[in-house]
């Protein structure tokens, strides 16, 4: 096959030829040229989620875990009280980091194939008045689960509680209002729905919040006010900067902005997510989630209830066909998920459920109909 595979991830994904080359140049990390790339993705990161009058954006080394990580150990003082809303494998993720960084931590757990629950979260903050910050993954892929970002905030402006949110799968494709939504910290990162590569999240922080956080972070690489204070100072960042990544994403941010933003990006991340729904449907798949909470990021599919069915086997069919699958993230359930985000259309998508539907073929199972 002369084009290379496809990804049907939630990141890292499939990025344009475009993307790619703008990785091909060397930068200078402390150069001019390369402050300005840095200060026009930071811009450009603001007005994706219309923050320019209220919040800042810092930028991080690393994956979008790692600035999960530096926004809780930043936002929340050391004698802080974290409630992380749990209805998937990431949020249980963010509650494990927020245990590790030395900060009380409580989960409200919901299922995994529900919404997290802003009548609920009302209910435990006025049980609990200690609870400082909530935490709320926006798109929980470990199963698709679009979750209820406004009325999350609502509850938590009503309540003054600061609010984290985990936009990593979201931001850029579902819509986000900083001007209608209050939150005190949303985390994204390059390798997701802005199509860049992955090595760099961010963080946008309100401006008066980030104020009042010097010298709460226990990290010196991931204290998100010293990133900050010093990037506004001198234009660059603290550490080595990802460069060929940054200039990527200023490349990706560009076609993001041609293409028309996060309504255009969101209407063919839901023409992708129809087309596959279909074309599965067809194949007798049977997705995890009802449609009514389901979002156009990423699909979990039940597994088929051939007893020749094995996933591995699945995955490298599917593979030999140019198209890379993503393994199931339930607890209870054999499942395995596909990507509708990444430089794809429904073109790509109907034929990756031509290579599923090759991928069944070659293992001798007639349908993809699960045992439940």
């Amino acid at each position: 096959m002369d084009r290379d595979k496809i990804l049907l991830t939630p990141g890292p994904l499939t990025t344009t030829l475009r993307t790619k080359l703008a990785m091909l140049r060397d930068w200078g990390s402390w150069d001019s040229d390369f402050n300005e790339v840095t200060a026009r993705v930071r811009r450009s990161l603001l007005k994706v989620v219309h923050a320019e009058a209220s919040h800042v954006v810092v930028p991080l080394q690393g994956s979008g875990t790692f600035s999960v990580e530096a926004a809780v150990a930043t936002l929340v003082p050391r004698d802080g009280h974290v409630l992380v809303l749990d209805n998937g494998a990431y949020c249980k993720r963010a509650a494990r980091l927020t245990t590790l960084m030395g900060r009380k931590c409580t989960v409200l757990e919901f299922g995994e194939a529900t919404q997290v629950s802003a009548a609920a979260l009302d209910e435990k903050l006025a049980a609990d008045r200690t609870v400082t910050h909530v935490v709320l993954i926006h798109c929980e892929t470990g199963a698709g689960v679009w979750n209820p970002l406004e009325a999350v905030a609502e509850v938590c402006a009503r309540r003054d509680k600061g609010l984290i949110v985990d936009a990593m799968s979201s931001f850029g494709a579902l819509p986000i209002d900083a001007r209608e939504t209050r939150f005190d910290a949303l985390i994204a990162a390059s390798g997701k729905c802005l199509e860049g590569v992955p090595g760099m999240g961010f963080v946008i922080v309100r401006k008066q919040v980030l104020q009042g956080c010097a010298g709460r972070s226990q990290s010196l690489a991931m204290d998100l006010h010293d990133q900050y204070v010093y990037m506004e100072r001198t234009g660059q960042w603290r550490f080595t900067p990802p460069t060929h990544v940054v200039v990527a994403l200023a490349e990706a941010i560009a076609q993001f902005e041609a293409e028309g933003g996060q309504p255009s990006r969101l209407a063919r991340y839901t023409s992708n997510y129809q087309t596959l729904i279909h074309g599965m449907s067809r194949l007798g798949f049977m997705p995890f989630l009802d449609p009514a909470i389901q979002a156009p990021i990423i699909v979990t599919f039940h597994a088929p209830g051939d007893p020749r069915y094995e996933f591995k086997a699945f995955y490298s069919a599917a593979r030999q066909c140019g198209f890379i699958l993503y393994p199931g993230k339930l607890t209870q359930l054999e499942t395995f998920r596909v990507g509708c985000i990444g430089a794809i259309g429904p073109t790509e998508m109907e034929q990756a459920v031509q290579a599923v539907a090759l991928a069944l073929e070659n293992m001798g199972i007639a349908s993809g109909e699960p045992a439940i």
